[in-house]
């Protein structure tokens, strides 16, 4: 399993509950280009639209710079999931849950999206992340 792109932030600014993994509808360049790992998820987001979840906000660069005319690097990608899991994922976007991308990935020469359902973390909460770090930090300088 290859990682192409991660979404490191997310695992700080959101806590996350559950993982689906699925599948996501590119072109043939698009596909190329994610493979090269110019695939970048920072800052996505899953949004439900007609009964259809879509990666917004995910960037993937040309796979080369004069290949395709009217190329838009950051359009709308269509996730593929089976229906009771898309109205599972809709119902908890509705719930005030984000819905996150977390990784993109091949598996089996398919690229994969992996997506949290999530909920946002306060400032407290943040904090309390970055004192638990640093103690573990700590305690592995004075094992050593």
């Amino acid at each position: 399993m290859k990682i192409l792109s991660e979404n490191r932030r997310a695992y700080f600014d959101y806590e996350i509950l559950e993982k689906f993994e699925a599948g996501i509808e590119l072109l043939g360049p698009e596909v190329k280009s994610a493979k090269s790992g110019k695939f970048h998820i920072a800052g996505a987001r899953v949004l439900p639209y007609n009964n259809e979840l879509w990666l917004v906000g995910a960037k993937i660069e040309p796979y080369q710079k004069n290949n395709i005319l009217n190329y838009d690097p950051e359009r709308n990608k269509k996730l593929l999931l089976h229906k009771s899991e898309i109205k599972y994922l809709i119902g908890k976007a509705s719930q005030k849950f984000m819905l996150i991308p977390l990784s993109v990935y091949l598996k089996n020469n398919l690229i994969k999206v992996l997506i949290g359902v999530a909920k946002t973390r306060k400032k407290q909460d943040k904090r309390e992340l970055i004192k638990k770090r640093e103690v573990k930090r700590k305690i592995k300088e004075e094992y050593k």
